[in-house]
C-alpha cells in the first residue's frame, strides 16, 4: 500500500509509516495544484491544510482513505470522497492545548502591544510612553463561543489569568457551566454584549458559517478584543473588517479568508493596512508537541486501516440509512452463505444498504444484519430459511 504525505509531518511519523511496511511518498511542499493532477499510485493520502479537491479525488483511482492530520476537514471535498467510496478521517483534540496557548498569546499580545513593540525595536525606535498603556487582563471577562476541547483548554488558561468566563455552546447546559465554574449564556449575542474579549472555538459547517455576524460584532463593547483561532468562515469578515477599520475594537486572528494556499511567499491582505489587528500565520496547531500528537494519531488511523480494515474517526459514514427493513440471518460460518442470501435479494431487485457480519465464539456460527430498501416477499424469506445446512434462522424486522 502506498501512503502519500502532502504536508510536513515529523520524521518520527514518517518512520512509523515505513515500519508498517508501507511505501511512503513524502511530499511536504505539495500544493493543491500538485494534487489536482491526481495521485495515481496512492492508496492513502495524509494532509494537514493542503486542499484536497474533487479533481484530486477523481484523478486518484487507487485512493481509498484520506486522513486529515488535524481536526477541521473543510479543506477536503468530502462529498466527492463519499461519491467514490473513499474514507475521510481526522485527528480531533490532539492540538487543543496548542491552539489554546496561541489564543492566550494573542490576547496578551493585543493588551501589551507586543507585535508593535518588537517592530519598533527592530526599527531602532524606543516608544515606552505608548506601550506602557496596557489595561491588563486580570478581571477582564472572556467570552468563549464553543466549549469543546479547545474552548475548554482556553477556559482553564483564562482562569489562571484571573479572568471570569461567560460562554455559549450548543452543548453547554447551565449544569455543565456550573461544573466548569463559568457563566452560561443563552446566546452568542449575550456573550458578546457582556464580555471584554470574545474568542471563538467552533468547527466550520453549515450551521456555524458566518455565525459571528455583523449583529454579534456590533454587541461588543468599545475597546473589546475579538480572537479567532478556528476558521475564517466562522465570522462575517466584511463586518469584522469594518469594525476594525472604525477603530472601535481590536482583533487577534490566526485565520483569514485570503490566506495564501502556498507555504511561503509574498501576499497581500486588506488586514495589513490596519494597526489594531494582529494576524498570525495559521499556526494554532503548529507546535512540536501538537504536531507529534496529531501525526501519531494519523499514523494510528493508517495502522488500523492496514491491519484491521477499520477506520477510526471515520467522518463520512452514513449514520442512518433510509432502509425501512432489517434482515437478521443467523447462520453457519462457512463459504457462500451470505453470497447465497444476497443472491436471493438481488433477484428480487432489493438493495442491501448496509451489512454487518459478526462471528460467535468457537467460529462455528455467525450473525449477519442487513439493511434493506424494500420488503422481501414471503417466498424469498422461505427460500432463505429453507437453506437448513446454511441458515439457522432469518428474521425480518420493519424499522
Amino acid at each position: 500500500m502506498t501512503v502519500f504525505v502532502a504536508d510536513k509531518l515529523p520524521d518520527e511519523a514518517i518512520s512509523e509509516l515505513e515500519n508498517l511496511g508501507q511505501n511512503v511518498i513524502n511530499h511536504p511542499t505539495a500544493t493543491a495544484s500538485d494534487l489536482d493532477s491526481g495521485l495515481s499510485d496512492a492508496n492513502v493520502l495524509i494532509v494537514r491544510s493542503t486542499v484536497v479537491s474533487k479533481s484530486c479525488i477523481e484523478n486518484s483511482p487507487n485512493l481509498s482513505l484520506i486522513v486529515r492530520a488535524g481536526a477541521g476537514v473543510n479543506n477536503i471535498d468530502i462529498e466527492a470522497a463519499s461519491n467514490l467510496g473513499i474514507y475521510v478521517a481526522n485527528c480531533p483534540g490532539k492540538n487543543a492545548i496548542a491552539v489554546a496557548e496561541l489564543t492566550m498569546g494573542l490576547i496578551v499580545s493585543l493588551d501589551r502591544y507586543l507585535g508593535d513593540n518588537v517592530v519598533d525595536f527592530k526599527a531602532g525606535k524606543w516608544n515606552k510612553a505608548t506601550y506602557s498603556k496596557a489595561d491588563g487582563l486580570y478581571g477582564k471577562v472572556l467570552g468563549v463561543i464553543g466549549v469543546g476541547q479547545i474552548g475548554s483548554e482556553v477556559i482553564t488558561r483564562a482562569k489562571a489569568f484571573g479572568m471570569p468566563v461567560i460562554a455559549w455552546s450548543r452543548s453547554l447546559t447551565p449544569q455543565k457551566a456550573e461544573e466548569l465554574d463559568i457563566i452560561h449564556a443563552e446566546s452568542i449575542e449575550e456573550v458578546a454584549s457582556k464580555c471584554d474579549i470574545l474568542s471563538v472555538h467552533l468547527a466550520i459547517n453549515n450551521q456555524t458559517k458566518g455565525i459571528i455576524s455583523k449583529e454579534v460584532l456590533s454587541k461588543l463593547k468599545d475597546g473589546a478584543y475579538f480572537i479567532n483561532t478556528s476558521r475564517a468562515g466562522i465570522v462575517d469578515e466584511d463586518a469584522l473588517f469594518e469594525e476594525l477599520k472604525s477603530g472601535r475594537i481590536k482583533a487577534g486572528l490566526d485565520v483569514i479568508s485570503d490566506e495564501p494556499e502556498f507555504k511561503q511567499g509574498e501576499f497581500t491582505s486588506r488586514f495589513q493596512e490596519l494597526d489594531n489587528v494582529y494576524v498570525s500565520h495559521h499556526i494554532g496547531a503548529s507546535t512540536k508537541q501538537a504536531q507529534l500528537a496529531v501525526a501519531s494519531d494519523a499514523v494510528d488511523i493508517v495502522r488500523g486501516y492496514v491491519q484491521e480494515g477499520q477506520v477510526r474517526n471515520w467522518l463520512n459514514r452514513c449514520e442512518h440509512t433510509d432502509a425501512p427493513w432489517q434482515l437478521v440471518v443467523r447462520h453457519y460460518d462457512k463459504p457462500g452463505v451470505i453470497a447465497n442470501v444476497m443472491n436471493e435479494l438481488k433477484q428480487a431487485d432489493i438493495n442491501a444498504q448496509e451489512l454487518t457480519n459478526v462471528i460467535f465464539e468457537g467460529k462455528q456460527t455467525a450473525c449477519c444484519t442487513i439493511q434493506l430498501d424494500a420488503e422481501p416477499s414471503s417466498e424469498i424469506m422461505k427460500s432463505i430459511r429453507t437453506r437448513q445446512d446454511e441458515v439457522i434462522s432469518a428474521t425480518l424486522i420493519q424499522l
